[in-house]
């Protein structure tokens, strides 16, 4: 990677950081003491060494980085543009996910396998999905664009986009009713 194409990642996702964390106060911090993004950034150089035949480098690097911010991600997953993991601990995502630009994980998410075979088995996250703390999705799954996973839920079927699903197992909100009982109380 170009060093100037390098820095202006570095600067999108401390940017990334700031805007989707409001006790991100400033670059040097997130820069310097944000896991999440050390993680991300981890992962990057780990994917390129897998990508160019460097797999037990790419492998050792991202156990180094696990490590150091108790984020594992499979130096064969892919990621877009400006995924943040907000506190970072505890995250594991698998060899075959695929997340998408402008996603935003939780603490303690697991993004996992559910088949022994050398296939597709972990989730896809596409553009803007968040997902919340310890929320665990489970195989070869896609939640669609804008979709919101709750806290705690797990997820073993396809989210339609812009949906919100909380629960074991993961099931649709209304999201208008619970509009209405949020604000009449």
């Amino acid at each position: 990677m170009h060093p100037l194409m390098l820095l202006e990642t570095i600067k999108e996702d401390v940017r990334t950081a700031r805007t989707k964390d409001p006790a991100a106060t400033g670059f040097i911090t997130v820069a310097l003491l944000y896991s999440g993004v050390h993680a991300v950034w981890g992962h990057r150089i780990a994917n390129r060494l897998w990508t160019s035949g460097f797999r037990f480098s790419a492998r050792f690097l991202s156990q180094f980085v696990r490590f150091l911010t108790g984020v594992e991600i499979h130096p064969a997953a892919e990621i877009g543009r400006r995924l943040f993991i907000d506190h970072g601990a505890g995250v594991v995502i698998g060899e075959t996910a695929e997340i998408g630009d402008d996603v935003l994980l939780y603490h303690g998410v697991t993004l996992g396998g559910d088949s022994m075979r050398r296939e597709k088995r972990h989730p896809t996250l596409e553009d803007g999905v968040t997902v919340g703390a310890n929320a665990t999705l489970l195989g070869d799954i896609t939640v669609g664009e804008a979709a919101s996973v709750g806290a705690g839920s797990v997820v073993v079927d396809d989210v339609a986009p812009n949906t919100t699903v909380v629960g074991v197992p993961a099931e649709p909100v209304d999201n208008a009713n619970r509009s209405r009982r949020t604000t009449s109380r």
